[in-house]
C-alpha cells in the first residue's frame, strides 16, 4: 500500500539508497560523502521532507531545505526523485500537494526549486502547480587539464586564505544574487566543506573565490569592479585551480543575463554546458 510520510526517522543510509536508485540513469553520480555535502549545503530538513512508501521502501522523493531566501523563509528542493519502475504514476505531484499544509504550518512563505531547461516534462509539471520563472542559469563543466588559465604578474597583490566563518561580513562583489546553494547561508552550514580565498591590494580585500575543493564546484569568483580587467580574476582562479582535488571543475548557477562571467569563464575554454530555470511558487498563491 503506497503511503506519504515526513523523512524525519528515515535512517540516512536509506535515503542515500533511494536517491541513488533514483538517479541512476543520471549523468552526475554522487557518493555518500557527496550526498551529506548537498544535504548540508542545501539545508535538508527531514521534518519537512516526504516521501512515497511502498511496502516500507521509498519509492519517490521530495528531500527539502528550509532557510531565508530574499527576506523570505523558504523551502527550497534539494532532491526530487522517482524510482525508474515508479515513474509515470504522478507520485512527485502527490507528494508536493501533501506537503503543502506542513510547509504552511511551519511557516514557509514561498517554495523555491531549480529545473534543467531540457527537462520539459518537470518545467511543465512545475508550471501546473502554480510555479513561475524567476531567472535562468548557466552551468558549467570542464575537466582541469582542458582549463586554460595564464596567471598574470601583479606584484601590488597578495592572496590571502579567508576564514569560511566570515563569509557574510565582507563585501560579495557580485553582479547577481547567489542562487540557494551558492549563497553565504549556503557556505555557513558547513563552512568546513570550502575553502575562500581573497586578493588584497595592500590591506583592501579587491577579489574572492569560494570552492568545495573535494567536489571542483565553484560557488563564487568575483572582483571589485574598480578592479577588473586587470588579471586579478586570472590570479584568483589560478589559486583556486590549484587547490581542487577533483579532476574536473563545475560552475553551477551563474545569471545568465551577466554577460562578465560568462566572458570569463569562456576565455579559459570553459563554456555553458546547459541552462537551468530558477522557479518560485510563492506563499499567496499556494494551490
Amino acid at each position: 500500500m503506497m503511503e506519504i510520510k515526513p523523512l524525519a526517522c528515515e535512517p540516512f543510509d536509506s535515503l542515500f539508497g533511494a536517491f541513488a536508485s533514483a538517479f541512476a540513469d543520471y549523468e552526475m553520480q554522487l557518493d555518500k560523502e557527496g550526498f551529506a555535502a548537498m544535504l548540508r549545503r542545501r539545508g535538508f530538513d527531514p521534518a519537512l521532507s516526504f516521501a512515497a512508501f511502498d511496502g516500507g521502501r521509498i519509492v519517490a522523493f521530495t528531500l527539502n531545505g528550509t532557510g531565508q531566501f530574499d527576506g523570505k523563509y523558504t523551502a527550497y528542493d534539494t532532491g526530487t526523485g522517482t524510482l525508474k519502475v515508479y515513474r509515470g504514476r504522478g507520485l512527485a505531484t502527490r507528494i508536493f500537494e501533501h506537503s503543502i499544509p506542513y510547509l504552511r504550518e511551519a511557516g514557509i512563505g514561498q517554495y523555491l526549486l531549480e529545473v534543467l531547461q531540457h527537462n520539459t516534462r518537470a518545467v511543465t509539471l512545475y508550471r501546473t502547480l502554480g510555479f513561475e520563472v524567476s531567472r535562468e542559469f548557466h552551468y558549467f563543466r570542464q575537466s582541469k587539464d582542458n582549463v586554460l588559465n595564464n596567471v598574470p604578474d601583479l606584484p601590488a597583490c597578495r592572496i590571502e586564505t579567508i576564514d569560511t566563518h566570515r563569509i557574510s561580513t565582507l563585501p560579495d562583489f557580485g553582479d547577481f544574487t547567489p542562487s540557494w546553494q551558492n549563497s553565504s547561508e549556503a557556505i555557513a552550514r558547513s563552512p568546513e566543506d570550502f575553502t575562500a580565498f581573497g586578493v588584497y591590494e595592500g590591506t583592501k580585500l579587491i577579489g574572492r573565490g569560494i570552492f568545495e575543493p573535494a567536489s571542483g564546484d565553484i560557488t563564487s569568483l568575483a572582483v571589485d569592479a574598480k578592479h577588473r580587467r586587470k588579471g586579478v580574476g586570472s590570479l584568483l582562479f589560478g589559486k583556486m585551480l590549484s587547490r581542487i582535488a577533483n579532476h574536473s571543475i563545475k560552475i553551477i548557477n551563474t545569471d545568465t543575463r551577466c554577460e562578465g562571467i560568462t566572458a570569463f569563464l569562456c576565455s579559459k575554454n570553459i563554456f555553458p554546458a546547459g541552462k537551468q530555470y530558477e522557479m518560485i511558487k510563492r506563499f499567496d498563491r499556494w494551490i
